[in-house]
């Protein structure tokens, strides 16, 4: 059996468009990734509820949605501390 391993010649970089020519620019990706975050934390909320009201909800589920909010949520600080390091840098950079 072979298997097959993706090199680094294999990666290609994402495609960023001007906001005219794909519809959609960085405050909307931004806003629907927040979204998308903000969505995980009601379901995990949801299944705790759920949980301690005594519904029919596997304890593993319960476990998995909160561990997925948490760590999308550990993501999301750590992605927006690199664009804050970014922005801050391209400051102090000398024209």
């Amino acid at each position: 059996m072979e298997i097959n391993r993706v090199g680094l010649s294999n990666i290609k970089p994402a495609n960023f468009k001007n906001s005219n020519e794909n519809g959609s620019n960085f405050k909307e990706i931004m806003n629907d990734q927040i979204q998308k975050l903000n969505d995980k934390q009601v379901e995990a909320d949801n299944y705790i509820k759920d949980l301690i009201s005594g519904k029919d909800v596997d304890l593993h589920q319960v476990m998995i949605a909160t561990e997925e909010a948490r760590l999308s949520l550990e993501l999301a600080v750590q992605i927006r501390n690199k664009i804050i390091e970014a922005y801050k840098e391209l400051n102090n950079m000398q024209l």
